[in-house]
């Protein structure tokens, strides 16, 4: 048989002469050889693809392959450095960057891939992001200025409704796939049984059937019945359970390596994944940083844990996907330490080589593949044991369909104009609002009545009630305030200006000019919730007390004003001290003394309201 190749636009293209037939078959020749390789060819089966392609790697190549690196893009460090990443360090997981319009999210997605399309075996960007879909400015993924705006998982929990958060996934799922994001960093099936961690707005609450059935849910809605170049697939965290941490206190930081089991609740923290992630298909799992004390005999972080990945995740609960550390376990960057708990007398070197040991594949936030490299040559690691992770990376790759085509057309670009989609996260935002107290049924409040706004925008309030210059004039005054916090004073790194932990109460002063203010005139109190709040002065004062999870302020003024009925209930109890903040144990789910409000509390409006 007679085989002529034709190379167009970096399309091979091979006709098949015989005496009765002419076959054209269209192929990208990735690695620029002039023939058909199987790895190239879209007919042949997954697992004879990833055999062919894993024959022809370089130990440098495969090093690349395990690690999802940060782009520096958005960070001032422009695209020579990511540039570098792809075409000298062969790596080929990267964060898409957040950027002002759509447009230059497609323009990177395509110029990236044509990058790494000109490598020696054009192996494609998988690009992986954290959620996008808050109203909240996100410091990984910047302000959202395009995608639909929904709560944050915390106000799913509230919600509680399955459905909508598998609808939500599929919404998201086509507004990924629109932008060449591949792999979403995201759902966290962590339970916020400790109020005091950073974390909680991420997670589902503090309830492991609410969290896992949810979770479950999330994971189908980005994923799909099945894996296939329609899913976006999900990098569900933080195994085995993130959320109890000592004092409440994040382990992307030494103050909070630790973390703690007081109430024996291990198993507990296991389930959003044992009947969520891993029933749903979970493709991924990524670590948490901590140390689980005293639960493995090895007190080392869970990404260095081999009875955590080797002996839990893997041998005992089957996991067969990608399992990857949290961000820099290995290597100190400018936004937090190396969280090499446990190891931090280890060199970087051997911190690559104990994480492979454990179990894991990839390594997050990290790009020094020369340490993998090293540590096969040197004979501690074997390259068959690194061939067992990049067996399950390249299946991720192909089952997405990235190695027949990774591009974007800016065609795919209408799925923002989607008003449906839009309208669809605004329902998802009244449905997470929770009444906590409507005292003397004043909500909803009568319109053209006069309003003072504090804290919320005075446009949303214009639009139903007559804005009062100061409170004094004032019927009604509407304070909207979020958690309190402890600031980091001189921050050495950029996550600790970013990440509110510490108290639950305001700090006496403030609390004060609070109080003057809710005292002035019957007050309506908006409390965005990221963490429980201690706020019983507040709420005794309030005549109202609604809980948001990162709303619109035009949404929140049509609840204040009746246009729907609230029918959210609280995901997360509500503590009455500080004491009892201090009292609970982190483990423990509904465990406040005496809590202000109880998990699952919610009111409505009555019918004969206004």
């Amino acid at each position: 048989m007679n085989k002529i190749i034709l190379i167009l636009l970096g399309v091979a293209i091979l006709i098949s002469c015989n005496d009765s037939s002419k076959e054209k078959v269209a192929f990208r020749d990735l690695n620029k050889n002039g023939r058909l390789d199987v790895y190239e060819d879209s007919t042949q089966s997954i697992e004879a693809r990833i055999d062919d392609l894993l024959s022809q790697m370089t130990l440098e190549e495969k090093a690349g392959l395990m690690f999802n690196a940060i782009s520096g893009v958005g960070m001032g460090e422009g695209i020579q450095r990511v540039d570098s990443l792809i075409s000298k360090v062969n790596i080929n997981h990267l964060d898409m960057p957040g950027m002002a319009r759509a447009e230059q999210v497609l323009d990177h997605n395509n110029k990236l891939q044509k990058i790494a399309e000109n490598t020696r075996l054009g192996i494609p960007i998988t690009f992986y992001s954290d959620p996008r879909h808050g109203i909240r400015k996100n410091e990984m993924t910047g302000e959202n200025r395009f995608h639909s705006w929904w709560p944050s998982e915390l106000g799913f929990g509230a919600i509680g409704d399955e459905a909508l958060v598998k609808e939500f996934g599929d919404i998201e799922r086509q507004e990924y796939l629109a932008l060449g994001i591949r792999l979403a960093l995201h759902p966290m099936a962590d339970l916020a049984t400790e109020p005091r961690w950073f974390r909680t707005y991420t997670t589902f609450g503090e309830d492991a059937n609410l969290s896992a059935k949810l979770t479950k849910a999330y994971i189908e809605g980005f994923q799909g019945e099945q894996l296939g170049k329609h899913s976006v697939l999900c990098q569900t965290k933080h195994f085995p359970g993130a959320g109890p941490q000592k004092d409440g206190m994040d382990a992307h930081f030494p103050s909070g390596k630790e973390q703690v089991y007081p109430g024996g609740m291990f198993d507990y923290h296991l389930k959003p994944f044992t009947e969520g992630a891993l029933p749903a298909g979970t493709a991924q799992l990524m670590l948490y940083y901590g140390v689980p004390v005293d639960i493995t005999e090895e007190q080392v972080a869970f990404g260095y844990n081999k009875e955590i990945v080797t002996d839990l995740l893997r041998d005992s609960l089957g996991f067969k996907g990608v399992v990857c550390t949290d961000w820099a376990l290995v290597t100190d960057n400018p936004a937090k330490p190396a969280s090499a708990w446990g190891v931090e007398h280890l060199s970087p070197k051997e911190r690559v080589k104990k994480i492979i040991d454990a179990g894991v594949d990839m390594l997050g936030g990290e790009s020094c593949a020369e340490l993998v490299v090293d540590v096969v040559k040197e004979g501690s690691i074997t390259e068959s044991r690194l061939d067992e992770s990049i067996r399950r990376i390249l299946h991720d790759k192909f089952v997405l369909g990235l190695f027949d085509n990774p591009y974007l057309n800016k065609e795919d670009l209408k799925v923002f104009k989607n008003e449906s989609f839009k309208e669809k996260g605004k329902e998802a935002q009244r449905k997470s609002l929770v009444l906590l107290k409507n005292e003397g049924s004043i909500l909803p409040l009568d319109q053209n009545i006069k309003v003072y706004p504090s804290g919320i925008d005075a446009k949303a309030i214009s639009k139903y009630a007559i804005i009062a210059a100061t409170p004094e004039e004032a019927d009604v005054i509407v304070l909207k305030f979020g958690t309190p916090f402890t600031p980091v004073e001189d921050p050495k790194f950029f996550l600790e200006r970013i990440f509110h932990q510490g108290r639950l109460d305001f700090p006496e002063a403030k609390k004060r000019e609070m109080l003057k203010l809710i005292n002035t005139k019957p007050t309506i109190s908006i409390f965005t919730m990221n963490r429980p709040a201690v706020i019983p002065e507040i709420n005794t004062g309030s005549s109202a007390l609604i809980v948001d999870f990162e709303c619109q302020d035009d949404i929140l003024a049509e609840l204040i004003f009746g246009k729907f009925n609230p029918t959210g209930k609280l995901p997360i109890e509500m503590p009455s001290s500080v004491k009892a903040v201090e009292d609970q144990l982190e483990d423990v789910p509904h465990d406040s003394k005496n809590p202000l409000y109880r998990f699952g509390f919610g009111l409505e409006f009555k019918e004969n309201n206004h």
